[in-house]
């Protein structure tokens, strides 16, 4: 399955609200490849990215993990426990240097009982990530593994206003992006060389990717 990349989703962008809910002792660093918790762990509360990325990962039955979801500053994970998940499906890992807020479990459901604009906006952030999932099959059943990796590199990206191209950030291996669009990491490497010399991508220490690459997206990813 693709991963929830979570770019084009309504983002809350509540760091004052959510560092009040949870005070600022649950504001925590942590370092690139922390663990922040493992499939498992007990479901006792929610994470809000104030900055930085997070992968979530799931063990294959041959103990190979595959990376589910890339998030990043603006979104919720951990989520599922409010809807009583008791153990963690997935293993949560800051992708690079990240700043969270962990919001208990209790707090947030009282946040939602008690505060109707923020509960609107939580479920308005759940029925956007829904779509992105439902995108998500879509894209994994009927496009091919470059068309994927086309799309996989474009959510990764913000171009907003950053003019014709932006740095694809964080620094992702060619096996994670394998893992991502389903093929194997000689095929993304193929198809990495194929877009750079089409002048899709280019190579300067890290990649970055130019509006061009659409061309290789037959829909609107």
């Amino acid at each position: 399955m693709s991963p929830m990349i979570r770019k084009r989703l309504t983002p809350f962008n509540s760091n004052a609200f959510f560092t009040r809910l949870a005070g600022k002792d649950n504001v925590l660093q942590y370092r690139k490849g922390h663990v922040i918790f493992s499939e498992g762990d007990a479901g006792d509360a929610v994470f809000y990215i104030r900055k930085g990325w997070v992968t979530l990962a799931v063990a294959s039955p041959h103990r190979k993990e595959i990376v589910v979801a890339i998030l990043e500053g603006g979104d919720l994970f951990g989520e599922a426990c409010l809807g009583g998940q008791v153990m963690r499906h997935a293993t949560a890992t800051a992708l690079e240097d990240s700043s969270l807020v962990r919001i208990d479990k209790g707090a947030m459901r009282r946040a939602l009982r008690r505060e109707p604009a923020y509960s609107e906006r939580f479920v308005s952030y759940l029925l956007s990530r829904n779509l992105r999932i439902e995108a998500d099959l879509v894209a994994q059943l009927s496009n091919s593994s470059e068309h994927r990796l086309a799309r996989a590199l474009l959510l990764l990206v913000d171009f907003g206003k950053a003019g014709k191209m932006a740095p694809l950030i964080p620094k992702i291996s060619q096996e994670t992006l394998a893992d991502m669009v389903g093929t194997t990491r000689s095929r993304v490497s193929f198809f990495l060389n194929r877009f750079r010399k089409l002048g899709f991508i280019d190579y300067n220490g890290r990649m970055r990717v130019r509006r061009t690459l659409r061309t290789v997206v037959r829909h609107d990813y």
